[in-house]
């Protein structure tokens, strides 16, 4: 069943765009079985469940996390995965750059973000993200604004500075940006170990198709917006099973699918 269901979902879902595999709650036994129908992008949401599949499944499996991340769980998660796709506060960005300084690793994230729709939702503002990643007139330079790709080294290596600047950069964003460094600039001198490469959303939990659709058409929105000042940000996650294919008209590079392939969740 879960051989047919992928075959599918690659059938409809269109070229460029990763097929994300939502594998929690599901047994080790049933995460094989979908590797063995070729799939190797798996995301996980629990530290815990995370760490304890790893050493059961193929070591060549592509893992992401795509859960609320404890700055203390980190050990459980970041040494396992390629890409942390739900980077939600200032907090666990640093936290998560700190990590991969003292373990001498790179970290893939997205940085999720929140529409607002739903108080219990973590996530950056939109204007937050563009003061990370795409303020237009921060990245008027040639040398600001350009994270690293997936693999090699980048701009973000650059720089000196250091926790201040950092500081100074997230005070900023915080109420009028008229005094203090550029958040790129903080960025390079501050999170050299943090490779920001997109951003994940997810829309409103509803059946009404009107409103994820005008979800996703403003999420798409700030993702070319940011795209136009600094193309190395490149990754949009959005699109769960019941909305992907509203998700893939909106330019999504990533959905996350979980129950069209596994069934539903084993709590």
């Amino acid at each position: 069943m879960i051989a047919e269901a992928l075959n599918n979902l690659r059938a409809a879902i269109p070229q460029g765009v990763a097929l994300v595999a939502v594998s929690k709650f599901h047994p080790a036994e049933r995460l094989q079985e979908a590797y063995d129908a070729g799939q190797r992008i798996f995301a996980e949401s629990r530290p815990q469940e995370l760490a304890a599949k790893v050493p059961q499944l193929p070591a060549d499996i592509e893992w992401h996390f795509i859960g609320h991340l404890q700055t203390n769980k980190l050990k459980l998660v970041l040494p396992y995965v390629s890409l942390v796709q739900s980077v939600d506060s200032f907090h666990l960005l640093e936290a998560i750059n700190n990590w991969g300084a003292q373990n001498g690793k790179v970290i893939n994230v997205l940085l999720e973000l929140h529409l607002g729709a739903e108080e219990t939702k973590q996530g950056f503002t939109e204007e937050e993200i563009v003061s990370l990643i795409g303020k237009e007139e921060d990245c008027a330079s040639e040398n600001c604004c350009r994270p690293r790709h997936m693999s090699g080294r980048g701009p973000l290596a650059a720089g000196n500075g250091g926790k201040l600047a950092f500081t100074q950069a997230l005070t900023a964003m915080g109420g009028t940006r008229t005094e203090g460094p550029r958040f790129s600039e903080a960025q390079s001198s501050s999170l050299p170990n943090v490779n920001i490469i997109g951003i994940m959303g997810m829309a409103t939990n509803t059946d009404d198709m009107d409103v994820v659709e005008r979800d996703f058409a403003r999420i798409e929105r700030l993702f070319k917006r940011i795209q136009a000042v600094n193309p190395h940000i490149r990754e949009l996650s959005i699109g769960m099973s019941s909305d992907w294919q509203v998700a893939v008209r909106h330019s999504a590079t990533m959905v996350r699918i979980g129950t069209d392939i596994f069934g539903p969740r084993e709590m």
